[in-house]
């Protein structure tokens, strides 16, 4: 409450006119292409650590007004350009600065390499979060070296899942429902129309949006925002890709208003660096902006981003030390040609519509977006039939080497040699395994979705000190959930029966199902969201600041179309509807000590609804809610000190986040106190603490050398022992322990202070950079990452996992000692990486070509990414025997990093 209080009583504050009456300084200039001379009309110029800027003209000059003589640093930045810092001291009421040269920037080209890979690392199994993509248009040293160097071992920024950055394209916001992530694979492949990119850091003000605690990312994909022209690029990588080819053309804009632009990509691989892993992927974009008049533009978009990746999978020690980590149990060979179980398929178009109105210093934009499309994954699945993964844990030779009677050291050999010498899916044993009634099946989860947004934004100063920014947002989604049978593998039909309980999935439908069918579950869920935001901004002689604050509701139902047969009151028809009313408050307060030292504070108190797949236990089955299922409550604050010399430049920032009642849904098979089966595990009440440190440094050794250094020391770790209940499909449960609905409550999981696996939470970087004045380019940075952590299986710290299942009483030597050691959280590596980026282009005859090329982890370091612990040892006893021997059947599953990768870009345009 005392929080909530001082954002109320600093906005106040902010409130307060300035009253005393200053002199103004004009400041006048052109800016112009370094090489063609060319006037550069797109751009702006800021008065850093402040909010003063202004756009360049259509002729390339600008003019910016302070109100206050001193020293500053003018910050001015164009789309594929240099920025250019230039520091000035104003003594007089105008300033000429004449013709200001920018050079084109091909370094850019490392961010076609990142934003285009970020979005094919998601695997099934492994929940890659990273920020990376959000990241993208930055001009902060050390949020840049957290998208292009960090984010190869998926580090986190303050350790936030992405969802805590907001992506918008053309001001509509684009995060899923479904996990309140940004999907990027949806306009992945159009770099070239993505470029015009505004960045928002963290909790500072952005004109757009509230934004989320992780900052704000706005997409303008408007023509009249890029250079006009022709370019074409070829791509090579050994990474998810291996070729790529993208052309765009951006037209000049006309007499009449019209200005258009058209984009189309391909990237291709039939084999990532993963073994297995396709890659196959088309996008395609238009857009199309007509001005009516000078206060009245039009702009409509559409897009498709088509997306194919065949996945992979974290790995046990085990089989790390048999095969190494580009192994993928996912694939294996059918007729000679690689076929992957697991693949990943992403067709959603996007068609937006808006509308701009200027009056003077007045703005208003109005959007309209309809998104709609498929997402699935692809799965092998197999009923009363041997398991067809070649990891399967019965046919490692840790199964013989542990087995409760002894260790079978023949078997285990035996075991070794058979895996080694055919470790892939045996696709023409599985045709041969089945008959007319298919043993094994290759079935597709896909979610369906259409979704509808309208939203609107103003922008209106109410004076030279005061600005005003409000706008609402409603979003309607109809997400229609299911599987789909892909191929039946040789056989006639499946029978839609669930193997542990002889129950039907269908019970109104045909058992059997043929190829295309829907079977197993079948569901939608009915989303209405609606969302309202105002700030005001205050401009004072030596300070800024803001007050920003939003009103939310959101209301989720689910409508069940299988009657599940052990579901029978609780699976068909309408579920109940649950909604959540949220608000959210967020300030931030800056000081110039001179023009080139400023301290920043911000603060939020933020509600947030659970996402959808969080909201429900399990919806592929019944509409069962999670049970008291209440808003996330963040509390976040963080200080920050800039300095901004004419040759250094950077920032501390120190941070506090507290995350409450956030809810958990997971789904594991487990052998636990209270017996074996598949379960929803639920948390709720969990708590998590962030907190830590930034820095990042950039200073310019000469007119061609510079330096870097970044860091961050973060703490993130669980902040509460929640409470955990677990829902079986009551085939192995012991039914006295279950209450009617199917559930058993375990009590509380100690789990306080354990650490969150959110990636590195200690990463270093330092970096050099020649630029030559022929226009080439080379730089290095050297990267360490430490503080690394197994992600916890929290049914292994409830009361359950000292239950003996065959006596119902606590194991007599589950003593603290032992369930500790057993217990004791897993690290991931500390490595060291080695980084190498350079290019070089050419301008003849007003035609640019560009050549970029990178080396990442030039030493081929070996890392693990990330991990968890598996869940299906569930009580002391099981998990001691298990870990008697140096391989445990059950040990933690990893992700390991790529190794050495390059990417390599050839670009021209005219």
């Amino acid at each position: 409450m005392s929080l909530r209080l001082l954002f109320l009583s600093v906005g106040f504050i902010l409130m307060i006119p300035t009253a005393v009456a200053q002199v103004a300084a004009r400041i006048e200039g052109t800016v112009l292409d370094k090489r063609s001379k060319n006037a550069i009309s797109e751009g702006i110029v800021r008065v850093e650590g402040s909010d003063i800027l202004e756009k360049i003209g259509v002729d390339g000059t600008f003019s910016v007004v302070i109100h206050q003589m001193g020293n500053y640093i003018l910050n001015i930045t164009s789309p594929d350009y240099i920025a250019k810092r230039l520091p000035i001291t104003l003594e007089n009421e105008r300033l000429g600065l004449g013709t200001i040269y920018l050079e084109r920037d091909i370094v850019l080209e490392n961010s076609d390499n990142l934003i285009t890979l970020t979005g094919a690392d998601l695997d099934d199994d492994q929940e890659i979060t990273s920020s990376t993509g959000l990241l993208q248009a930055t001009r902060d040293i050390f949020l840049q070296r957290a998208a292009f160097d960090f984010g190869q071992a998926f580090f986190k920024v303050r350790g936030y899942d992405s969802q805590y950055g907001e992506v918008l394209l053309n001001g509509i916001p684009m995060n899923k429902f479904q996990d309140g992530r940004p999907q990027w694979n949806n306009w992945g492949g159009l770099n070239d129309v993505t470029r015009n990119q505004q960045f928002t850091n963290g909790l500072q003000a952005t004109e757009y949006t509230f934004g989320g605690i992780l900052g704000s990312t706005n997409i303008d994909m408007r023509p009249s925002g890029l250079r006009p022209g022709m370019r074409f690029s070829l791509s090579a990588s050994n990474r998810n890709y291996a070729g790529r080819t993208m052309v765009t053309y951006t037209s000049k804009k006309r007499r009449n208003g019209l200005n258009y632009m058209i984009s189309g990509s391909r990237r291709w691989a039939d084999q990532g660096l993963i073994g297995g892993t396709l890659y196959d992927a088309f996008s395609v974009f238009v857009s199309c902006e007509y001005a009516l008049n000078s206060s009245n533009t039009l702009h409509f978009t559409g897009m498709l981003a088509s997306n194919r990746k065949g996945s992979s999978a974290a790995l046990t020690q085990e089989v790390f030390d048999l095969v190494g980590k580009r192994y993928n149990p996912y694939w294996g060979y059918q007729a000679g040609k690689i076929r992957n179980s697991r693949e990943r398929r992403i067709a959603e178009p996007i068609f937006l519509m808006n509308h701009y109105y200027t009056a003077g210093n007045f703005k208003l934009s109005t959007g309209l977006a309809y998104q709609f499309g498929t997402s699935a994954k692809s799965r092998l699945g197999y009923y009363n039939a041997p398991n067809p993964d070649p990891t399967y844990y019965r046919y490692l030779p840790s199964f013989y080497v542990n087995s409760p009677i002894g260790a079978n050291f023949i078997s285990a050999n035996t075991a070794r040699e058979g895996f080694l010498f055919d470790p892939q899916i045996r696709w023409d044993d599985i045709y041969r395994a089945n008959h007319e009634e298919a043993t094994y099946l290759l079935y597709d989860d896909v979610t369906s979705d259409r979704q509808f947004t309208i939203n609107t934004v103003a922008n209106m100063p109410l004076n030279q000190r005061i600005k005003v920014d409000f706008g609402g947002t409603y979003r309607q989604l109809l997400s229609d959930n299911y599987a789909k049978i892909q191929d039946l593998l040789g056989a006639d039909f499946y029978v839609d029966i669930d193997p542990f309980s002889n129950t039907r999935n269908d019970l109104h439908g045909d058992s059997n199902k043929v190829e295309n069918a829907i079977f197993n579950y079948h569901y939608l869920i009915d989303v209405h969201a609606v969302e309202a935001f105002a700030q005001i901004s205050v401009e004072g002689k030596k300070w800024n600041g803001f007050l920003s604050a939003k009103y939310s509701q959101a209301a989720y139902q689910r409508e069940g179309r299988f009657q599940n047969e052990r579901f029978l009151e609780n699976s068909l028809g309408d579920g109940a509807a649950i909604a959540f009313q949220n608000y959210a408050l967020k300030t931030g307060f800056s000081y110039k000590i001179t023009g080139r030292h400023l301290i920043l504070a911000n603060g939020a108190y933020v509600t947030k609804p659970p996402t959808l797949q969080n909201a429900f236990i399990n919806p592929r089955e019944n509409n069962l809610l999670v049970p008291g299922i209440q808003s996330e409550t963040i509390s976040t604050i963080d200080f920050n000190y800039l300095i901004r010399m004419p040759l250094l430049t950077g920032r501390l920032t120190g941070f506090y986040t507290r995350f409450q009642n956030t809810t958990d849904v997971n789904f594991f098979f487990v052998d636990a106190g209270l017996g074996s089966d598949f379960v929803q595990e639920v948390l709720t009440d969990l708590d998590k603490l962030h907190k830590g440190i930034e820095l990042g440094l950039e200073y310019q050794l000469s007119p061609t050398v510079k330096i870097t250094g970044v860091g961050a020391l973060g703490t993130y770790v669980f902040a509460s022992d929640p409470n955990v209940t677990i829902n079986f499909d009551t085939a192995g449960a012991k039914q006295n322990l279950i209450n009617m609905e199917g559930n058993a409550s375990l009590g509380v999981a100690k789990i306080k202070n354990y650490r969150l696996a959110q990636g590195p939470q200690k990463a270093i970087a330092l970096g050099l950079e020649y630029r030559d004045p022929k226009y080439w380019w080379v730089g290095a940075t050297a990267n360490y990452m430490a503080n690394n952590y197994v992600n916890i299986s929290t049914i292994l710290r409830t009361q359950s996992f000292y239950l003996d299942p065959e006596t119902n009483q606590p194991f007599a030597n589950a003593t603290s000692e032992n369930v500790d050691r057993l217990l004791a959280q897993g690290t991931l590596d500390n490595f060291y990486m080695l980084n190498l980026v350079g290019g070089k282009s050419w301008l003849k005859k007003g035609k640019y070509l560009s050549v970029f090329a990178s080396i990442n982890n030039v030493f081929d370091a070996e890392f693990r990414t990330g991990g968890y612990e598996q869940s299906r040892n569930g009580n002391f006893g099981q998990l001691q025997q298990d870990n008697l021997g140096s391989t445990p059947s059950f040990a933690p599953k990893y992700w390991y990093g790529y190794g050495r990768t390059y990417f390599l870009n050839l670009a021209y345009s005219f």
